[in-house]
């Protein structure tokens, strides 16, 4: 099974959140906060297609768009590990539903597209022993519905395209992206909410649950169809 990570795993980003973000950038670069707000939205693209390959790629594209000084870059990258950080905090209903997913011999892989500063927070976070793969688009090169970023997850995985259920909010195109690579895909209704902010969402006629939680109870039935 491959897992979505923003709005499926962990809550998608709500206006304030980014605002709040943005705050604390605009604070450690000594710029206006609008001035972060702006750079930071119209960074999405470079920060997840692979063109900044580290944090610190990524603190030097802010900082120099920002018009800031070089010297800030320590505190910019702090900002941006403490912020991921906060980002990859995941529910205990949703551990304990990982658990059991894991238990049941069921193989687990995220594919995100993710900017730097998460990749590189990945490993120290409390839901990256439950994944027995994971790629991300920053490191990939490219963002999703790119076929290689499936392939590459399936790869990782050692799984046939055919053999593996993909599920998410449907952020990127990925469910339609997905299905074109082979697999079977699910769409979770977007974790923290309808408001949750999510880049280049398809229209999605297929089945759709309300939470990775029900994931156990939905194989379960389909095992006895």
């Amino acid at each position: 099974m491959i897992l979505d990570l923003f709005g499926t795993l962990v809550a998608a980003p709500v206006s304030s959140e980014r605002s709040a973000a943005a705050a604390q950038l605009a604070w450690s670069m000594r710029v206006p906060m609008a001035v972060a707000e702006t750079v930071l939205s119209g960074s999405w693209q470079p920060r997840h297609d692979g063109r900044l390959r580290s944090s610190t790629a990524v603190a030097t594209h802010l900082i120099e768009r920002c018009g800031a000084s070089a010297a800030c870059t320590n505190e910019v990258e702090a900002v941006l590990a403490r912020l991921a950080h906060h980002r990859l905090q995941a529910d205990r209903t949703l551990l304990r539903v990982l658990n059991e997913l894991r238990q049941g011999g069921i193989r687990l892989a995220v594919l995100s597209d993710a900017s730097p500063d998460i990749a590189e927070a990945w490993d120290r976070s409390e839901l990256a022993p439950y994944f027995d793969a994971v790629v991300f688009s920053c490191w990939a090169g490219v963002v999703k519905p790119d076929r290689r970023l499936f392939e590459g997850v399936l790869g990782k995985l050692g799984a046939e395209a055919g053999q593996v259920l993909y599920c998410g909010d449907g952020g990127g195109d990925e469910l339609a992206g997905a299905e074109r690579a082979g697999m079977r895909a699910l769409r979770v209704a977007r974790r923290g909410g309808p408001a949750g902010l999510a880049f280049g969402e398809a229209p999605w006629s297929g089945r759709t649950i309300s939470a990775v939680e029900v994931l156990p109870s939905l194989l379960d039935w389909w095992g006895e169809r």
